[in-house]
């Protein structure tokens, strides 16, 4: 393990009767958490995992919750930021870099190289959708799901962490944002094209489309599971969003109000969510529809990506955009639901910030 430790408990950045927030990392660099779909914390909550560049590249950061400190935990070359996703026992950290998958432990820093991908380009070109290179880790741990670009197709790489082996169970256009169901270690999200973004399968391979566009201007993105109800929540930008039962295919109006990156709390009762065009600042809503979106803080990021403020682009095909992820909130709920973790860039230099809800009836 790098031998660099930081204490650190952060600096209040605001604090109300309802809500307090703090500001993890600082530095003239890029810091993030993993992405708004992807855990940012192990189950009991012993650490928050980030993304920190201030060696000059990207690492896997720790900040231990007990003490505060703030610690290194790899030191690789190749490490594909988007890629991190915590096991939620805390066991493992897994990760892709360059050509191969990865997992180091929080605990001593040992990294394992789980699997070999060949010589694969890894990731689609662009900022957006499957060319982040996100990847997908089972609720049990077992499965990691890693899309990997190769030529013409993407395929899907299915590693099971306790046998050590790696298989090919899917190949498909394009392969972007996949999400194990947190109810089921055998359905898996995932988008296709922007066309026809929304995808399950199981780890056999058996695809089916859970969605489909309703006109060409429907622009449907940002899916999400929703614990607890084998339901996918998605957004129609920018018009609210909606929740389709992946059994019955039933799909129904969840709320209209305009989110942009939202995730659901480990209960599936709750949602956060960040906001664009205009930035009206980060929400909690009620999945339920009972009270009114909460508002909870204002990020200040630059939530870079002027073609979020157009009618669909895509129809013709990829679009060449400059939207640089770290410049968004990605706003993601604690394991307890007490707090949420969000980036803002907005001191300069995209940072870390903790926003620890006082209420969260």
């Amino acid at each position: 393990m790098p031998d660099s430790l930081h204490p650190t408990r952060g600096r209040i950045v605001e604090e109300r009767d309802d809500i307090v927030v703090r500001q993890v990392t600082e530095g003239a660099a890029i810091h993030h958490h993993p992405f708004f779909f992807v855990n940012a914390w192990d189950r009991e909550m012993t650490f928050l995992v980030l993304v920190s560049h201030r060696t000059g590249r990207p690492q896997i950061w720790l900040e231990w919750q007990e003490t505060g400190a703030l610690v290194q935990l790899t030191d690789d070359p190749a490490l594909a930021e988007w890629s991190v996703i915590p096991s939620k026992d805390g066991r493992w950290i897994y990760f892709v870099s360059g050509q191969e998958g990865k997992r180091v432990s929080p605990r001593d820093g040992s990294v394992e190289v789980l699997v070999a991908f060949g010589g694969a380009e890894m990731r689609e070109a662009g900022m957006v959708g499957a060319a982040m290179g996100t990847t997908a880790l089972s609720a049990s741990g077992r499965y990691w799901a890693v899309p990997v670009k190769t030529g013409g197709v993407s395929r899907f790489w299915m590693i099971d962490t306790g046998r050590g082996t790696a298989d090919v169970f899917l190949e498909s256009p394009t392969i972007g944002h996949p999400q194990f169901c947190p109810d089921d270690d055998d359905l898996i999200l995932y988008a296709g094209p922007m066309t026809d973004r929304v995808w399950v399968t199981d780890r056999a391979g058996n695809r089916r489309r859970i969605f489909e566009r309703r006109h060409d201007m429907q622009w449907i993105t940002h899916e999400v599971w929703r614990p607890g109800h084998r339901s996918v929540l998605f957004v129609d930008w920018p018009n609210g969003m909606g929740e389709i039962d992946v059994d019955t295919g039933a799909v129904g109006t969840v709320t209209g109000f305009p989110v942009w990156h939202g995730a659901p709390d480990p209960g599936g009762r709750r949602l956060v969510c960040d906001t664009n065009f205009p930035d009206r600042g980060l929400f909690a809503l009620d999945l339920d529809g009972v009270s009114v979106p909460r508002f909870l803080h204002a990020p200040g990021a630059s939530s870079q990506g002027a073609h979020w403020a157009h009618p669909f682009p895509y129809n013709d095909g990829p679009v060449t955009v400059h939207a640089p992820q770290h410049t968004h909130p990605h706003p993601r709920f604690s394991p307890d639901g007490r707090q949420v973790v969000f980036t803002s860039d907005r001191t300069g230099h995209a940072q870390v910030y903790v926003a620890t809800l006082r209420d969260t009836g």
